[in-house]
């Protein structure tokens, strides 16, 4: 009997490919730290609403800053998610090279999964970035960060389902790939499989917790199964 790894399998078994952008696909505050783009979201918070920005400035986390604001008011929320998309804009344009896997996209191999992006960042940027990279020709769909909906992101299924549905694909013929036990816990909730990346040695414990349906420490991995016999 031949056994497979868990990362073969999984690959084998699914016609669609979904991306997790900000550490799978691409580093995207590596040249713009977070931190740096929190402080700034806070600040503008902090202007509308005083309490809000208080809780903010308890958090170095750009996405949470958005939640906060969402949580004020529809016009402190409106304000931030504009500030962050253009932050996010600056951002991936000194973010540097794709990934080994953004590099060598899974469009580009023998097998020839579909392919999107599923982010709780940006359209704007994952498309800037894409650009820049000469990379757009290999993803077929982009969903990006639900505008004034922050409920609607990871680990909530509704870009995996909105994704599947603009490829014409069951989800459940899905697999997402993402650096987070959240990515792994939207792609069960959608009924996709997962693949974790763990890029910091720590994260294989968080997903084997999480039930991720294969663990890889390196993205380069994916392309090399996807051509594996």
């Amino acid at each position: 009997m031949t056994h497979t790894d868990p990362l073969t399998e999984t690959l084998a078994n699914a016609r669609v490919l979904l991306f997790d952008f900000d550490g799978p696909v691409c580093d995207v505050f590596a040249g713009l730290p977070a931190p740096d783009v929190a402080r700034e979201l806070t600040a503008l918070l902090s202007a509308q609403d005083e309490a809000a920005g208080a809780k903010a400035a308890r958090t170095d986390d750009p996405i949470e800053v958005l939640r906060i604001a969402h949580e004020a008011g529809s016009a402190p929320g409106r304000r931030i998610e504009r500030a962050l998309t253009a932050a996010e804009v600056r951002a991936v344009a000194r973010a540097g090279r794709p990934t080994p896997s953004g590099r060598s996209p899974p469009g580009s191999t023998r097998v020839r999964p579909g392919v999107a992006v599923v982010s709780d960042n940006s359209t704007e940027c994952v498309q800037a970035f894409l650009e820049l990279h000469g990379l757009q020709e290999y993803v077929t769909h982009i969903v990006g960060r639900p505008s004034e909906q922050p409920h609607l992101m990871k680990p909530n299924p509704f870009p995996l389902i909105t994704a599947a549905e603009q490829m014409h694909i069951d989800v459940t013929n899905c697999t997402l790939i993402g650096d987070s036990p959240t990515d792994v816990r939207a792609a069960h909730a959608a009924g996709a499989t997962a693949i974790g990346y763990a890029d910091e040695p720590h994260k294989a414990d968080l997903f084997g917790e999480a039930q991720a349906d294969a663990v890889t420490e390196h993205m380069q991995d994916i392309a090399v199964a996807l051509t594996a016999e």
